[in-house]
C-alpha cells in the first residue's frame, strides 16, 4: 500500500525539524577523548544547507525546478543560460533539444569553482546531450554573453544565494532580460520575497522606467509573467515563466518608429519581388518569341 502525500510530507517535516534542532548542531556534538586532538576536516555543505533551505522545501523546489525546465523549454530553443551554477543538476533538468548550456556563478570574483565545473562536466558526459560552455562571469554581470543571444535563462533558487555572496539579484534579472532574445523565456523558481521585495513585482515592473528618468511610459520587458506558488513548503517560493517582449523597454514613439522601419522594409521586399518576377516574365516571353521565329 502506497503512503499518502500527507504522510510523506509529514515524515519530511519531522526529518527537517530533527536536522535543524540543537542536538544536531556542531557545538553540541560530543567526541571521545581520542578525537580531541585530531583536527577536523571541513566538508563542503550540501546544496540544501548552502542555500539555507529546510529539507522539505529543498526537495519540493528541486522537483518543481526539474518539471519547469522540462515542460516550459520550447523545442525550438537552442541556447540556455543558468544564473548561478551551483552543481550539475541543470544539465539533467533541461531537455536534450538544448544544444548549449552557458554557465554563470554566484562567486564574487566571477570564477566558477572547480567542484562545480567537475560536476557539470560529469553530467554532460553522462547525459551526452548539449555542450556546456563554461564562462567565468557573475550572475549579475553576464559580461561574456552578448545581447539577445540566449533562448532560455533559468534561475533556480539563485537569488537567495546571490544575497549570501554579496551579489545583486535584481541586476541578475536585468542581465537575463538583456541576453534573452525577443520572445525568449526566463524560467524561475525563487523565494517569494527577497530582502523585503517581491520577486514577481520586480519582474512585472522591469523596463517601465524609474523616477529619475523622463517619466515617459515604456513597454515592460516581460510581456507575460505566468506563475504559481510552490505548495507543501516551509519557506514560500514561487515558480513561473516570464516571456520577453518584442518591444521591451521601448516608448510609444520608439515603437512607432520601429513599426515604420519594419513596414518600409516590407514594402521594399515586395518591390524587389515584383521586379524579379517582371524580369522572369520578360525572359520567358523573349524565349517564347525566339522559338516562334525559328519555326
Amino acid at each position: 500500500m502506497m503512503p499518502s502525500h500527507s504522510g510523506v510530507f509529514g515524515f519530511l517535516a519531522m526529518l527537517a525539524a530533527c536536522l535543524s534542532c540543537d542536538a544536531f548542531s556542531s557545538g553540541l556534538l560530543m567526541y571521545p577523548p581520542s578525537f580531541a586532538s585530531t583536527p577536523m576536516v571541513c566538508r563542503r555543505p550540501t546544496t540544501a544547507l548552502s542555500m539555507g533551505l529546510d529539507m522539505v522545501t529543498y526537495l519540493r523546489v528541486e522537483w518543481i525546478s526539474a518539471a519547469l525546465c522540462t515542460n516550459q523549454t520550447p523545442r525550438a530553443a537552442n541556447v540556455c543560460l543558468q544564473l548561478g551554477c551551483e552543481d550539475g543538476r541543470a544539465v539533467t533538468f533541461i531537455p536534450r533539444t538544448i544544444q548549449e548550456l552557458i554557465t554563470s556563478t554566484v562567486e564574487p570574483d566571477g570564477v566558477m569553482p572547480i567542484s562545480v565545473t567537475r560536476q557539470l562536466s560529469q553530467q554532460q558526459k553522462t547525459r551526452n546531450a548539449g555542450v556546456v560552455t563554461f564562462k567565468d562571469q557573475r550572475a549579475d554581470d553576464l559580461k561574456e554573453t552578448p545581447d539577445e543571444s540566449v533562448d532560455v535563462v533559468i534561475s533556480l533558487q539563485a537569488a537567495a544565494r546571490m544575497i549570501e555572496t554579496g551579489l545583486d539579484w535584481k541586476k541578475s534579472v536585468d542581465e537575463a532580460a538583456r541576453v534573452l532574445k525577443p520572445g525568449g523565456r526566463l524560467l524561475f523558481v525563487e523565494q517569494t520575497d527577497l530582502e523585503g521585495e517581491s520577486y514577481l513585482d520586480y519582474l512585472d515592473n522591469l523596463g517601465l522606467g524609474s523616477e529619475d528618468e523622463d517619466n515617459e511610459e515604456r513597454f515592460p520587458t516581460f510581456e507575460e509573467v505566468g506563475y504559481d506558488d510552490v505548495d507543501f513548503v516551509l519557506m514560500p517560493h514561487v515558480a513561473g515563466v516570464a516571456i520577453k517582449s518584442i518591444d521591451a523597454g521601448m516608448t510609444a514613439a520608439e515603437r512607432a518608429a520601429k513599426e515604420a522601419r519594419l513596414e518600409e522594409a516590407r514594402l521594399a521586399e515586395i518591390s524587389i519581388d515584383a521586379y524579379e518576377r517582371g524580369i522572369k516574365k520578360r525572359k520567358k516571353k523573349k524565349k517564347k518569341k525566339a522559338n516562334v521565329d525559328e519555326e
